[in-house]
């Protein structure tokens, strides 16, 4: 066969990984893609909460031009610049969370695939790409073009 038809060698599933690996490989993969996910959205969270305080300077100055500067004082005082959670401020749960969690997580899941699959990753989709694709189709191709 040719490059159209088979996977990449770092694709391939290596000599000795039975069935139940492949499997078991692909479920902490995509768990790991789940946990990357989360992180996103905790980055997203951080990245709003941050905005809305911006924009609560905007309130702040625009209360004040329109002279109600007890309103934004108390606005001001109570908050901006507020913790999201006792003592914590955004980047601090992040930072919390990437060594805590996501960076054990990920390097636990990077030392068994090590382990396991010779490093290979993704072997489940590979195998997936293998029986879904169509073959012989320009647009199905096995692997990316040699440049």
């Amino acid at each position: 066969m040719d490059s159209n038809h088979e996977l990449d060698p770092a694709h391939q599933v290596p000599d000795g990984v039975d069935e139940k690996t492949v499997r078991a490989l692909g479920a902490l993969s995509k768990a790991l893609e789940t946990t990357e996910r989360a992180r996103g959205h905790l980055y997203g969270f951080h990245q709003l909460t941050g905005t809305a305080d911006f924009e609560l300077g905007d309130a702040v100055r625009l209360l004040r031009e329109a002279g109600h500067d007890e309103q934004a004082a108390r606005v001001e005082r109570e908050l901006v610049g507020r913790n999201v959670m006792p003592g914590h401020w955004t980047f601090q749960i992040i930072e919390a969370y990437n060594s805590t969690y996501y960076r054990p997580f990920a390097a636990m899941e990077r030392d068994i695939v090590d382990d396991l699959a010779e490093g290979r990753e993704h072997l489940l989709e590979a195998r997936l790409k293998t029986i879904r694709r169509t073959h012989h189709h320009p647009d199905h191709t096995a692997t990316p073009p040699v440049a």
